[in-house]
This record gives structure tokens, sequence and C-alpha cells, in this order.
């Protein structure tokens, strides 16, 4: 083992770094748990591997180099998750069929905790809560793996070219053509801006609870109201998905009206509000029915997401498994 790094420490020095890598890897790979597979495999490698550290570098940039790797040999396999609305176009609800893809077909959401280092700076937390934003994730899938690793670390990370450059074997030139073309990529399919969602303002924290009141109430006028025109409404693992708040609140009346009565607890997402999504139960209280994020643009709801396999998604949420008649956790 290296002298620069010991045996006694060098767990502790590794662990230092899994929120950061696990951020990274997400937003590499898409997938909340894939990402975190991809940083416990750099971590075994680092472990394994340390003697091979000779210093050159920070620990931090040698185990950046690993999870690239390790997410690279990742996306060979042709991985590239997507949300509803990258695969299909809308469905006028009148139309609409619920067709189930498989699990690696999609985006996945993931709690800010897992993947946002804490940052003091307001503006750098804002530009990191941003970087992990569902639509933000998913225009980087469009990216070709190296693109999408040289963006994410010049852009996201703020590395500079040479540091990026060798990290990834290359040129300072090579890096800065890739970034250019990555830029280009997602200006044409990149994410529209969203409301800042942490901390809430007032009138943010008043349109959550306006939602809240209104979908519990299932109210759809109150609800229409919230929404953008062009709202969106998707639901993986289901490939449909909904434009405009029109079409939403006839799916809601329609099929969608198994929600009546149904509770919200709040939780965060991607940098967004979220909710735990819980339907009633015949046997009493409220069981797990999706997480669902909002993404709020000009003081309205723009995008509701609800991920209805709450299997995978409530416990990585540390999310009640049930609420009560009243509505709080069992």
């Amino acid at each position: 083992m290296s002298d620069l790094v010991t045996a006694t420490d060098l767990d502790v020095r590794l662990e230092e770094h899994r929120r950061e890598l696990t951020g990274y890897c997400y937003r590499m790979l898409g997938s909340a748990f894939e990402a975190e597979d991809a940083v416990q495999d750099t971590l075994v490698r680092a472990w394994r591997g340390i003697d091979t550290f000779e210093g050159r570098s920070s620990l931090r940039s040698w185990l950046y180099r690993i999870a690239t790797n390790v997410c690279l040999d990742m996306l060979t396999a042709g991985n590239k998750r997507a949300r509803p609305m990258d695969l299909t176009a809308a469905t006028p609800v009148a139309n609409a069929q619920l067709n189930s893809r498989p699990e690696v077909t999609w985006l996945e959401p993931v709690p800010d905790g897992r993947v946002l280092p804490t940052i003091e700076d307001p503006a750098e937390a804002a530009l990191a809560r941003e970087s992990v934003r569902l639509a933000f994730v998913a225009a980087l899938q469009h990216l070709p793996p190296r693109q999408r690793a040289v963006l994410i670390l010049r852009e996201v990370l703020a590395w500079k070219a040479a540091e990026v450059a060798e990290l990834l074997g290359t040129t300072v030139a090579s890096v800065n053509s890739a970034l250019q073309r990555a830029r280009s990529t997602l200006a044409d399919s990149g994410p529209k801006q969203t409301d800042p969602a942490d901390p809430l303002d007032e009138e943010q924290q008043k349109l959550l609870d306006r939602y809240v009141a209104a979908f519990e109430g299932y109210d759809m006028t109150a609800l229409t109201a919230l929404l953008h025109e062009d709202a969106t409404l998707s639901m993986p693992p289901y490939d449909l998905w909904l434009r405009g708040h029109d079409d939403i609140v006839g799916w809601m009346l329609g099929v969608g009206s198994v929600c009546r009565n149904s509770r919200l607890l709040p939780t965060v997402a991607n940098g967004t509000p979220a909710f735990a999504h819980y339907h009633p139960d015949p046997e009493g209280g409220f069981t797990p029915w999706a997480l669902m994020v909002i993404e709020t643009t000009e003081g309205k709801v723009s995008g509701i997401t609800s991920f209805l396999d709450t299997s995978r998604w409530f416990p990585l949420f540390n999310l009640p498994a049930r609420l009560d008649g009243e509505g709080e956790p069992a």
C-alpha cells in the first residue's frame, strides 16, 4: 500500500468522496441504482489498486478517473435512459393507452441527499440542484458517453480543460472540441429552465400548498388553474405521456380517477419538489402509489412525473411504507 495513503485512513478518505462520485455517476448513467453500483465498483477498484496511486494527481482526481472508466464501460452496453417524452409523441387523452416498458428504459429519480454535497454558496448550490433535474439529466443522455463526461466535468464540476484531458487521456484541444459539440447538442435538445426549488420562496410554497389541496380534494377546476397550458404528465414505467392541462385533467377524471382521496407527503427529488403519493387502502389507511416529481415554471406547475414502481422508490427515499387513516406515517 502506498505511503501516501495508509491502510488506517484509506476507507475514511474514500468514503469522503462517495456522495459527489454518486452525483457524477448519476448524471452519467441516469440511474440512481446504477450510480451507486458504479461508485461501489470505483471504491473497490481504488482500494485494490492503491499501490498504483503515485500521487501525481489528487486522490479525488484519481477516483474520478476510475469512476469515469467504470461509467464508460457500463455505457458501452448501449444504456441510454429516457423519459416518456424522449421516446414518443404526446398522446391525446382520448387515445391514451398504458404500455409498460422495461425498467432499464427509464431515467430514474434520485434523492438530493445521495448526490448533492453540502454547499454554502447559494448560487453554487442552485447550480448543483439544476444539474440533477430530470430534464437536464435526460438531456445529457442524448450525448455520446465521452462528450457527456466532458460536459459534466467542465460545466457542472468546473474542472479545467487540462484536468479533463489528463483524466480522459486526451488533449486539451479534443476536450474543447467535445465540449463545443456537447453544448451544441444541448442547445438543440436541452431542458427548459424551471423555477429554483430550494429553498422554496413564499410564492412557490403557496403554489405547492394549493397543488396539494387541489389534488387531495380532487378539485379539477383548482388544479387546472395551477397548471401551465402545455404542462406534461408522465408515469414511468408506462410510455404514455400527456401535454396540456385539458388532457391532464381529462386523464384524471377518467382512468386516473382511482387517485381520488389520495394523500401527498412532501419530499425532494432531483433538486425539485416532490411528493410521496399514497392511495386509500380499502382496509384502512393509505398505501404507496407513486413518487411524484414536480417542476414549476413562472409560478405554475409545468411538469408532473409519477414514478409508479414504489417498491424501488419509497425505500430509496426513506418514505413511510404506509400512512394511517389521518394521513400520518403509520
